[in-house]
């Protein structure tokens, strides 16, 4: 009985709403900028409502508004109008202003609601479309972001193509829990792990016979995203604003809208990229002498050999720059992108066929892309709204054998062992010789070795909004989101039996199978209550569930049969499986309050529980809160020179869940005389095991002056991770290895200062440009282990060495003046770092643009140079500096043991990340096109750093704390591509 009580009531409540949005009036408007040029896609909105259009392709619109209230139009860059609906006629004209500080840019403040960002309580980082890919694009999605997000510290894992890259927002998050910001694209949770191929069973990086291991050059799967297809993304950085998503998101949330459909004509684009990619720097070879030669060996028989070799290779003329051979391939570019968009007022929708293809600076090497989108939103009635956004993606990386190495496999290590006289080509027969002097034959490793990634991947999300109750002064609404993310990950590795490393495997193949399903949802109410215009409350309370498959199985095959790869045609086999599942759940509430549009107020409080926590069942208090004020809005202080000023604070809370089975002992396999059993592993499990805490306060200022045409941003914010996880080592006498524990806690402090400006505002010509400057220090507060270096190869090297009161990633190493043998050798985190983006348009067609990055200070462990001192074959290995008395090989040689300074450098860097010029024919007719746009442009190009390895932007183990280190490398690439680009 009461059921339909209930159910009667929401009837006749929603028939009521219905009824108030009976009493309207049709309107149609036209919105332009300020060149009288229509706007496309800006948003018509009703305050406080769901009702609303955006413009077709003419910037034209009609809509049906209620007797009451505030119509709003927006549109991204440009300044927001409200007008009040009784002053609207049949018709409405607007032309909207550029929004330079962009103020009236509308953020995420939380997982239901946002607000414009001159209330905004925290920074938000937003990059437009255009922004990400529409200057100098980069081969994937991840590459694209680096240098546009301040307070972000991005290194390559490898240069390799398909993309890996390590992301870090204000600093180091956790010490071996998730350091990676968390990736919603259209609400759904996209999945970013590095899958391991099992490469290292082969070059055993790890000698503890690992089949799996951070240094297998794994890509991101986030480089699977097409950058072509996204709208817009918004960095969350810090806790005071991600805090409302939960236990996922300690390190930050990156959210990423694609592209919808508009009412309006249809509109077909098609845009084709066609270019090259070479080596952005190679180190050279060193030029060689008969003595020098000679000198490599200290065996005189062999030294005589070594002799004779160089003097009958100089005289063939057969003395090479293998160097150059192995990484000097020019590889082709090319990126087709076909996408058909349009609708009407109730039904959009946006599909997009993409393709890319690309050759690596090895040859043999390359990545391609293939993907297909589906965004569909359709506007059921005045109170429901449905959109569907699906996406499939084809890739496949060819990644070649690079980083560590203990095998002899890797091409660097390779490379390093071999001098330019040593013959390595095939013969007529297409029979390569052995390395004489080296662990293999790289050049024939290019040739026979395959490393492939393969993926096919589906992310399909939905988001339902229903307006529940709606009146002159309230409107509540039901927001419903979420979707599945999955995808199937073969690897493909292959060293055939004729490899010089293969004498005793006698050819391996390693064949890896990964699935995995992640999925989630929100479902929340959402109340916004305007009792009139100096007062607006927020309400927003809901439920979110995450969960999560993988499933790793990887089967290594040795004695192949000849000219066989599949596992099946081998004579030994063994296997690996790695099978993970989690589930966590929240429940949020949230209040905002706007205050006479100047005073903002946040408050909100999240519980999460974690099948991965010590006690699944148990609910974990995460609080947030946030204040601005905006002295201009509310009357202090008048427009005119200062346009804009506000003052900000936010607080929060987030956790990071423990890893998979670490509250668990588990049980390993057994075989005695052919009888199967089980041993305890030698990782201890830990039953109270507790999620890291995450607490950011942030506080800063914002203002704009002159029309807004000069805009400052200034942010300095305190991070503290409490109980941060650590795979420690317990005493021997407990019997295990190793053992995770929360061990301690470490802060993070920084300042952001961003400014925008036009400072060039003719009729003929444009300049906007942005400065972004931002540092991070961080510091260890608390530890309950003793301090023992973490990652890398040890002391002597240089490691990093969690220590109570100093850096979590400082480096460490021998040093023999010191009295304990050990010395500071610098820190992975820079001094600052700086990037400045400029757009000069000249009249309405040509448009230069260029984006730079200054990087100062920050040290990276590098291997690589000492690779090749260590075989003698260093490009500046004879040459003798001012001051010293030996030259550079030996000097640097005979630090080795003594002094970790030679293997820490300095990785500063000025680079030109990007540089673009575009000409767009505008006046066409229209039977043949809208428009057209050409250009060039030229992606990292130009860098200037004195670090002497292929890139300073390096980080060979993978993501995570054992970060900067550079180990052999796949060299970084530079790329110069054309552009044409049609509008139908």
């Amino acid at each position: 009985m009461h059921k339909r009580y209930l159910i009667t009531v929401l009837l006749c409540l929603l028939a009521l709403g219905n009824c108030l949005f009976a009493q309207s009036k049709f309107i149609t408007g036209i919105v332009r900028d300020a060149d009288n040029q229509p706007l496309p896609g800006a948003n018509v909105q009703v305050l406080n409502t769901t009702i609303g259009t955006s413009t077709d392709a003419e910037g034209r619109f009609r809509l049906a508004l209620p007797g009451n209230g505030q119509l709003v139009i927006s549109f991204t860059g440009f300044k927001t109008q409200t007008r009040a609906i009784q002053s609207i006629g049949e018709t409405l004209e607007l032309k909207l202003e550029d929004d330079i500080a962009k103020l009236d840019e509308v953020v995420v403040t939380g997982l239901a609601t946002n607000v414009q960002r001159r209330n905004l309580a925290n920074t938000v980082v937003s990059i437009s479309s255009k922004e990400l890919s529409g200057v100098a694009p980069a081969q994937t999605f991840d590459a694209a972001l680096n240098g546009k997000v301040p307070g972000a510290y991005i290194n390559a894992n490898s240069g390799a193509p398909g993309g890996g890259l390590s992301i870090r927002l204000r600093g180091l998050t956790s010490i071996y829990g998730n350091s990676q910001p968390l990736f919603v694209l259209d609400g759904v949770i996209v999945d970013n792990s590095s899958v391991s191929s099992g490469l290292t069973a082969v070059t055993k990086a790890v000698r503890d016979g690992s089949v799996v291991s951070n240094q297998d050059n794994p890509s991101s799967r986030i480089a699977d995203i097409r950058p072509e297809d996204v709208e817009n993304i918004e960095i969350l950085k810090g806790a005071s604003a991600a805090a409302i998503y939960g236990s996922r998101a300690a390190a930050g949330v990156i959210l990423i809208t694609t592209k919808k459909g508009r009412a309006g004509k249809t509109q077909v684009s098609f845009s084709q990229d066609y270019g090259n990619v070479k080596v952005r720097k190679l180190l050279g070879v060193r030029n060689f002498t008969a003595e020098t030669a000679a000198s490599l060996s200290n065996d005189p028989v062999k030294s005589a050999e070594l002799r004779q070799q160089f003097l009958d290779a100089q005289a063939k003329g057969r003395i090479y720059d293998y160097e150059k051979e192995i990484y000097g391939n020019t590889g082709v570019t090319r990126n087709s992108v076909l996408s058909i968009s349009g609708g009407n007022e109730r039904t959009g929708l946006y599909f997009s066929a993409g393709t890319k293809d690309e050759d690596g600076i090895i040859k043999n090497t390359g990545y391609r892309n293939n993907s297909l989108r589906l965004n569909v939103n359709h506007k059921v009635n005045e109170n429901i709204k449905v959109s569907i956004n699906t996406n499939y993606i084809n890739s496949s990386a060819d990644r070649g054998i690079t980083n560590n190495d203990n095998s002899g496999n890797s091409l660097g290590w390779a490379l390093a062992q071999t001098p330019g006289f040593v013959e390595l080509h095939a013969n007529q027969y297409g029979v390569y010789p052995a390395n004489t002097v080296g662990g293999s034959n790289f050049l024939q490793t290019i040739a026979q070795v395959r490393n492939n990634e393969g993926v096919n991947r589906f992310i399909t999300g939905l988001n339902i909004e229903a307006g529940l109750l709606r009146t002159n002064k309230s409107n509540t609404k039901l927001v419903t989101r979420g979707g599945i993310d999955f995808y199937n990950l073969s690897t493909d590795v292959l060293f055939p039996a004729t490899l010089q490393t293969q004498d005793v495997a006698k050819g391996s193949s390693v064949q890896g199978f990964t699935r995995n399903l992640n999925t989630n949802y929100i479902i929340s109410l959402v109340n916004t209550y305007a009792p009139g215009s100096a007062f607006t409350l927020t309400s927003s309370a809901g439920i979110t569930q995450e969960r999560g498959e993988f499933n790793n199985a990887i089967n290594v095959a040795t004695q192949l049969t000849t000219g066989q790869s599949n596992i099946n045609q081998a004579g030994a086999l063994s296997a690996y499986q790695d099978r993970r599942k989690f589930q966590n759940d929240g429940v949020f509430v949230q209040e905002e309050a706007l205050i006479a549009n100047a005073l903002s107020l946040t408050a909100g409080i999240r519980f999460d529980r974690s099948t991965n926590n010590g006690d699944p069942g148990k609910f974990y208090i995460y609080p947030k809160g946030g204040a601005s004020f905006n002295f201009t809005q509310s009357g202090l202080i008048r427009q005119g020179f200062v346009e804009d000023l506000k003052v900000r604070a936010a607080y929060g809370q987030a956790t990071n869940t423990p890893a998979y089975g670490s509250k668990f002992t588990s049980l390993g396999i057994s075989n005695i005389i052919g009888f199967l059993g089980s041993l305890v592993n030698t990782q201890q499990g830990q039953a109270k095991i507790k999620p890291e805490r995450q607490t950011e306060f942030e506080t800063g200022l914002d203002f704009s002056v002159l029309k807004g045409r000069v805009g400052l941003q200034a942010t300095y914010y305190k991070k503290t991770i409490e109980d941060f996880l650590l795979l420690s080592n317990p005493p021997a006498s407990s019997g295990f290895a190793t053992s995770w524990v929360n061990a301690g806690d470490l802060k993070n402090h920084g300042l952001e200062l961003g400014l925008t400006a036009r400072p060039v505002d003719a009729k003929l010509i444009k300049w906007n440009t942005s400065f972004n400057y931002w540092l991070n220090r961080a510091k260890v507060t608390r530890l309950t282990t003793p301090p023992v270096p973490q990652g890398v190869f040890g002391y002597l090297a240089g490691s990093f060495k969690l220590e109570e009161g100093r850096s979590p990633t400082q480096i460490v190493g021998v040093d023999a003046t010191s009295p304990t043998g050990l010395g500071y050798f610098g820190d992975i985190e820079p001094r600052f770092q700086l990037s400045s983006n400029n757009e000069v348009q000249i009249g309405k067609n040509l448009s230069f643009l260029v984006l730079l990055h200054w990087k100062n200070g920050g040290q990276n462990i590098n291997l690589t140079n000492i690779s090749f001192d260590r075989f003698g074959t260093s490009a500046d290995y004879d040459v003798i500096e001012e001051g010293h008395t030996l030259p550079n090989g030996p000097t640097r040689g005979s630090k080795i043991g003594s002094t970790s300074a030679a293997f820490v450098e300095n990785s500063s860097y000025f680079r030109v990340r990007e540089l673009g010029v575009y000409y767009s024919f505008n006046k066409l007719p229209r039977s043949i096109a809208r428009n057209v746009k050409f250009g060039i442009s030229l992606n990292n190009y130009f860098t200037k750093t004195n670090y002497r390895s292929y890139d300073p932007e390096v980080s060979n183990f993978g993501n995570g704390f054992s970060s900067n280190a550079d180990m052999v490398p796949y060299p970084a690439s530079k790329r110069a591509q054309a552009h044409l680009s049609v509008n139908f």
